[in-house]
């Protein structure tokens, strides 16, 4: 016998505030002993039978401060109680047949949390899983999420929501299942039926002819073809509007090469291109919100493996842009791919921002943990509004230093640069890299401003929850999509 299960987040100081279909909620709340009423925000407390027959109620509450909360801080106590009530609707296993979810308090964030929280990531066999590639039987269906109240809110939070979703999953899968060739057809399929999309996958010969040889030069030691995934969304009215351009970081699996990684984890960097699942994921949810700008999408894709044309040490490659770079470490590969993609983004396109996304440097996990994203920029005003996006959807950032004194780093070596300047500030190293393959962050002659903001986010830290949070559990992240597409979606207003 299935049943509905009923979430409704509640302000225990207000408990009478919130009124749900066929359930009173401050009613329960009079039930529960006070000893057994913790004003800690999540804690759930399950009713059953309260509407008849099998139903099931989930109460949560919002903390006894809830009234006071203002702007992102506010929608995340909601998030996180949604979450914690669609948690433990979740744990009673297949008798759900749907779960109806209070909006009253927030519906975007309500549709946001109720979305991550039911998701789960397994290739286990039974029951069959919904992300087994060979599909043979149909996945056992999971809890139908409804809303007490239809709205746009809630309808936003959905696409926010599954988007993340769709980059967890590309982030989850194993290298041998998502290659870089796999991950292009993901992305045909995901993008299905969605307007004003074209999707156009490039070859190594193309990459080659284009001279870009500092992203072909990784993939020199595995026999997996590198693939240059490009997606242009004409959202504007304005077909000849400049573009928001978005480039993600795709080694869809990064031994170190030659300079070989330790084995202890090693497995993790099947995420290691969790940049272009980000910005892949953020540009479908961008498209499937029809929000009227343009936006170009970039992922140069490829292994990292140590075979024997691999790239080693001391070699020196010319980028696209024509500089000249050694190799002084070939797991600091990240920033060569994204190197000549950097330079193709900003120099082909006429892009007004360029902004990239890469699980870039392990010091990033240092400096910020797991939760912020490091970003480097060129742009106060690019900063502000990526900070406010981030706050508004608790994907959050923080800016680094992106400073010319550290500059002899990287410049002090037999080429223009050098991939890597030593352990001291390596997050910062790496994005003084990268800014000098972007076109247009300085001003040219007799112009005030430069003709493109430039944003390099480094989510090494944040692709990975190490601990189960209310709404999302332990495993890759897929950030910063949503704030990336809350970033998009003010743009366009």
């Amino acid at each position: 016998m299935s049943s509905k299960a009923y979430v409704v987040p509640l302000d225990p100081k207000n408990p009478g505030q919130t009124a749900t279909a066929n359930v009173n909620p401050a009613t329960l709340w009079s039930t529960i002993p006070p000893a057994q009423k913790p004003a800690k925000v999540g804690t759930s407390h399950l009713f059953y039978g309260v509407s008849g027959g099998t139903d099931v109620t989930a109460l949560v509450s919002l903390g006894d401060a809830f009234e006071t909360k203002k702007g992102g801080t506010r929608r995340e106590i909601v998030r996180k109680a949604v979450g914690s009530g669609v948690k433990s609707i979740k744990a009673l296993g297949d008798g759900i047949s749907e779960a109806i979810i209070d909006t009253s308090t927030d519906p975007h964030a309500a549709a946001v949390a109720a979305h991550l929280a039911l998701y789960d990531f397994t290739l286990k066999t039974s029951p069959p899983s919904p992300f087994d590639p060979r599909k043979k039987e149909p996945a056992p269906e999971k809890p139908k999420l409804s809303p007490t109240a239809t709205s746009a809110d809630w309808d936003r939070g959905v696409v926010y929501a599954t988007a993340q979703n769709l980059a967890r999953t590309l982030a989850e899968l194993p290298a041998n299942i998502l290659t870089p060739t796999s991950f292009t057809e993901r992305a045909r399929e995901a993008f299905e039926g969605v307007a004003n999309v074209e999707i156009i996958v490039h070859d190594e010969a193309w990459a080659a002819e284009k001279g870009m040889r500092t992203f072909l030069s990784v993939t020199k030691g595995t026999d997996e073809p590198a693939k240059f995934l490009e997606i242009r969304y004409k959202g504007s009215p304005n077909a000849n509007d400049r573009p928001l351009a978005l480039v993600g970081k795709g080694i869809t699996f990064d031994s170190g090469g030659i300079s070989l990684k330790p084995s202890a984890g090693m497995k993790a960097m099947r995420a290691d291109m969790g940049g272009a699942a980000a910005v892949v994921a953020s540009t479908l949810a961008i498209a499937q919100l029809k929000l009227p700008i343009n936006v170009v999408t970039l992922t140069p894709l490829c292994e990292n493996l140590p075979g024997p044309s691999a790239n080693k040490p001391g070699d020196v490659i010319y980028a696209m842009n024509g500089k000249s770079v050694e190799i002084d470490n070939t797991d600091a590969e990240g920033r060569l791919i994204l190197a000549d993609a950097l330079h193709y983004a900003s120099t082909r396109f006429n892009a007004h921002t360029v902004i990239d996304v890469a699980t870039l440097t392990g010091a990033m996990m240092i400096a910020v943990g797991e939760c912020y994203t490091g970003v480097f920029s060129t742009s106060d005003e690019l900063w502000q509004k990526l900070h406010a996006a981030g706050e508004s959807e608790y994907d959050r950032f923080w800016r680094m230093p992106l400073d010319e004194d550290y500059g002899p780093q990287i410049h002090s070596s037999n080429a223009d640069l050098c991939n890597t300047g030593g352990r001291s500030a390596g997050s910062c190293t790496a994005a003084l890299f990268l800014k000098a393959f972007v076109d247009g962050i300085e001003p040219k002659e007799g112009e005030d401003q430069p003709s493109v903001q430039w944003a390099h986010l480094d989510i090494a830290g944040a692709m990975e929850y190490t601990r189960s949070l209310p709404y999302q559990e332990k495993g890759m992240t897929g950030r910063p999509v949503r704030a990336l597409v809350e970033y998009a979606r003010r743009l366009s207003e």
